[in-house]
């Protein structure tokens, strides 16, 4: 006895006559009269009563209708919680990322997450280094991307990345390009830290961990920074070098944001400067951070998965200045 069987027998029952169930079943009568006896076989008893009129369940029938109705039913409701069930990860994922890497990282990896796990919900924390440190410590985020924190406690730290830290700006006096050192083979210029000190500086308060770095080297090596613009904004920030008003530092995962075209052209007469600090290098890491007490879920794992992968492609490809430090492999 099969399923389909018992459709055609439900069918015959209903319309009360073999030639009409046959032909809304799309098949040839003698195929469902076969179909009939052939149940009226497995069953031992007879099922269908036939006269001028059409055909009529026996008692036996009219129970074997009642049963397969009810079967029928079963075995649909059982399909769809099969095909309701979880297709692959399910959940949702928080990650804290510092907010200069979002532009850069998180679009790539939560667009592609949309199209091959759509059921992960993907929620992003981004904000100073600290904002991030404290998310992951307190468990509203299940990823963290931590800048030069390569331990805490309570949370399983792993260096992903180091990149280089670079002075953007505008040289509208044309003061800066001669001090600038070309690199061997090409690409970028690098500027030594101790030119960049004296430049007009426009950057952000001391909460923020570039303006940290680079107030711990200057103090290393007895150099003044000389800041004429302190604004927490990084809006502001971009529109005052843009506009010529001083220069910057810059992580090398924003410098593929660039300067824009209309932004450009609004700018005063200049050179746009882009160069690697050197002498000393100034430099940052990432750390990606989970909670070392729990295990990932499967959604977590792939979405840690996902971003490992992203951050090493865009390094390989060149769209990120850094270097990659994390040894295992992503799949």
């Amino acid at each position: 006895m099969d399923l389909r069987a018992l459709r055609y027998f439900i069918a015959v029952v209903e319309v009360g006559s073999l030639s009409r169930a046959a032909h809304s079943l799309y098949v040839a009568q003698p195929a469902l009269t076969a179909q009939i006896k052939k149940l009226e076989a497995e069953l031992g008893a007879q099922l269908l009563e036939r006269s001028h009129a059409g055909v009529a369940p026996t008692p036996a029938g009219t129970q074997l209708y009642q049963d397969a109705r009810r079967l029928l039913s079963d075995a649909e409701a059982m399909g769809e919680r099969i095909r309701r069930l979880p297709q692959g990860p399910e959940g949702s994922v928080t990650i804290a990322v510092p907010f200069l890497l979002t532009t850069l990282l998180l679009g790539p990896v939560i667009a592609e997450l949309a199209q091959t796990h759509p059921r992960i919900r993907i929620f992003v924390l981004d904000g100073l280094s600290l904002a991030v440190q404290k998310a992951v410590l307190e468990r509203r985020a299940d990823i963290g991307i931590l800048v030069d924190t390569p331990s805490l406690p309570g949370l399983a730290c792993q260096p992903m990345a180091q990149e280089d830290i670079f002075l953007t700006g505008l040289d509208r006096d044309a003061a800066v390009a001669p001090l600038l050192q070309a690199a061997a083979g090409g690409g970028l210029p690098s500027l030594a830290f101790g030119h960049a000190c004296r430049l007009p500086l426009v950057l952000q308060s001391r909460r923020f961990a570039i303006r940290q770095s680079v107030e711990a080297a200057a103090e290393q090596h007895g150099l003044r920074l000389n800041i004429v613009h302190e604004h927490d904004s990084v809006r502001v920030i971009r529109s005052l070098y843009y506009c010529g008003a001083g220069f910057t530092f810059s992580p090398a995962c924003t410098l593929a944001e660039g300067l824009p075209a209309q932004r450009q052209q609004a700018a005063a007469p200049g050179q746009w400067i882009v160069a690697r600090i050197v002498d000393p290098a100034l430099q940052r890491r990432y750390h990606l951070t989970t909670q070392a007490s729990r295990a990932d879920d499967a959604a977590t794992a792939v979405v840690r998965q996902c971003l490992l992968a992203h951050a090493r492609s865009l390094i390989a490809g060149g769209q990120w200045q850094a270097r990659w430090l994390m040894d295992q492999a992503i799949n």
